[in-house]
């Protein structure tokens, strides 16, 4: 049973209750091999959370790379039907450089991915399932959402030139309300679409505060089909019931080479990094030469490992040391009652290299406390 109130204690029961979660809304898992043709991630380096990949060559001379990431394998193993749809899940060691480390590692990451014929339900389905995620692994969390078709609505009205469109995006992923205006008097911007380039970082936090303040400067077509997009999931959400824990915040913008619609971030508390990642990115599939559309997560459990190698100062709750001839029987009792308690390590001897919270010892059936570090 997951215990609500801490974070899950290690990837292996996290991807059990992750797999519970996507199975019962009707994913499959999806299984691949550990390597790919390099080709296919040169192609979308951009899209990848890192471009440093692990390239060998094979027997037959193809240069191939240890899978840095789940999503292009995905997509290139979906059909591209009208009409269709797949719902798949995955928990699948990728190799990368990990976050806040300059080496390479394998990486357990979970997630799931929606491609083909998608409808709005698709995409608002995608989104709690991530806020759901977040609430088996921690009760403390929360989920950033955004929409890149209402930003590049917003920039393409702003009248800003192709490289300064770029540059706003970047102030706005800063949140850098000072420079954005600077970059728009540089280039003559009516101070109107300054200041509604400007709103969008300027405005963040309670979904209904956030998009009350965006909605009367929209005046494009483009922008109020987004801004409508984004408000129909934004209600769904506060009818699921999660308001509280998800935040409208424009400045978690993805590349919009292949980012769509919503994008999202979640994070829980402990981890400063955010620990889900996840959007509608239609134009990947585009650029592949796909007409579906595909909306997806992942979570990255190397983030969880480290949380518990700093927030864990114990190797084990109780180390329970018996002598050679104890009665098995009622020292499998002992043993029985104390793990409902936490962890429990059984020894004739004190173990060393290992940290206990407690000391206890078993004779004649009976229990009694050597050394307590609560």
């Amino acid at each position: 049973m997951i215990n609500d109130d801490k974070i899950i204690k290690n990837d292996e029961r996290a991807i059990f209750a992750l797999r519970a979660l996507y199975r019962q809304y009707g994913y499959s898992q999806f299984k691949m091999s550990r390597f790919e043709e390099y080709d296919l991630y040169v192609k979308n380096k951009d899209f990848l959370v890192s471009d440093e990949v692990i390239t060998f060559t094979d027997r037959s001379g193809k240069l191939m790379a240890l899978k840095p990431d789940v999503t292009l394998s995905i997509i290139k193993n979906t059909v591209d039907r009208q009409g269709e749809k797949q719902k798949l899940y995955y928990n699948e060691n990728v190799y990368r450089v990990a976050k806040g480390t300059h080496s390479f590692k394998e990486i357990m990451q979970a997630g799931l991915e929606c491609v083909g014929d998608l409808h709005s339900y698709d995409i608002a389905e995608v989104v709690l399932l991530a806020v759901k995620s977040l609430a088996l692994i921690n009760n403390k969390y929360v989920l950033d959402i955004s929409h890149m078709g209402l930003i590049a609505a917003m920039l393409d009205d702003s009248g800003l030139s192709h490289d300064g469109k770029a540059s706003a995006h970047a102030c706005l992923h800063q949140k850098n309300a000072h420079e954005l205006r600077d970059i728009c008097t540089k280039e003559e911007i009516a101070p109107e679409k300054t200041d509604k380039l400007c709103a969008l970082i300027e405005n963040s936090g309670n979904i209904v505060a956030v998009l009350s303040s965006i909605a009367p400067l929209l005046t494009t077509e483009d922008e109020k089909t987004a801004f409508a997009e984004f408000a129909s999931l934004c209600k769904i959400i506060e009818i699921s019931g999660f308001s509280k824990a998800v935040r409208v915040d424009f400045s978690v913008g993805n590349d919009m080479k292949y980012y769509s619609g919503v994008v999202f971030k979640g994070y829980i508390e402990g981890i400063p990094a955010s620990i889900l990642s996840g959007g509608q990115y239609d134009r990947l599939l585009k650029k592949m030469g796909r007409k579906s559309n595909a909306i997806g997560f992942a979570l990255y459990l190397d983030l969880l490992e480290r949380m518990e190698t700093t927030e864990e100062s114990y190797d084990i709750d109780t180390v329970l040391i018996h002598e050679a001839d104890a009665d098995t029987v009622l020292l499998a009792q002992a043993a029985e009652k104390l793990s409902e308690k936490g962890s429990v390590l059984i020894s004739s001897n004190v173990p060393e290299q290992v940290k206990w919270r407690r000391l206890m010892k078993f004779t004649d059936g009976r229990i009694e406390t050597l050394e307590n570090n609560d």
